[in-house]
């Protein structure tokens, strides 16, 4: 286990959970933000980029387990994302559709910013959203993070305005 909450686990991804990693990310409701819910193959590189962070960085998207079940209800964490050349930390969430609207996503997002400051000794995190996400908008907010600007990424030949919002350590 690498993190806890009152109701909360996190650990790392494994090839054991691929079936709930695609109950997220197959769902096109989960992944509107992305514009197209992932194919297989497109579930089984996800997985493999978590582990490959987990191995260069020591962190990356965990699974978020319900204490009371065990089930894997989400993933959140930490990633490295590009902002123009610059390379920031940012935390990022994704939610099984069933526990979106309890809390569960601020409660992750929450314990990865301590994480991040306390463990890491990050000066600064984001979290870089697309313009359209309003409840990942909310998430942030009551993350304590405010929004600082906006970029265009480009993911599948379209081009995707997103909001980044920050919190500093203080």
């Amino acid at each position: 286990m690498i993190l806890e909450t009152e109701r909360l686990s996190f650990r790392e991804m494994n090839d054991g959970d691929f079936a709930d990693l695609c109950q997220m990310l197959q769902d096109p409701v989960v992944m509107t933000a992305y514009e197209h819910a992932f194919e297989d193959e497109e579930a089984r590189r996800w997985l493999e980029n978590q582990k490959r962070r987990y191995r260069e960085d020591g962190f990356g998207l965990w699974a978020v387990l319900l204490k009371e079940t065990g089930e894997m209800i989400g993933q959140c964490g930490l990633t490295w994302q590009y902002v123009g050349e610059n390379s920031v930390l940012e935390i990022g969430y994704l939610f099984k559709k069933d526990f979106w609207h309890k809390g569960y996503a601020t409660e992750a997002a929450t314990v990865c910013k301590q994480y991040a400051f306390e463990v890491l000794d990050i000066e600064e995190v984001y979290s870089i959203i697309r313009d359209t996400n309003i409840a990942s908008q909310a998430v942030a907010k009551r993350n304590g993070m405010t929004l600082k600007g906006k970029i265009v990424k480009r993911y599948y030949e379209m081009d995707m305005p997103h909001l980044l919002y920050s919190a500093v350590r203080k």
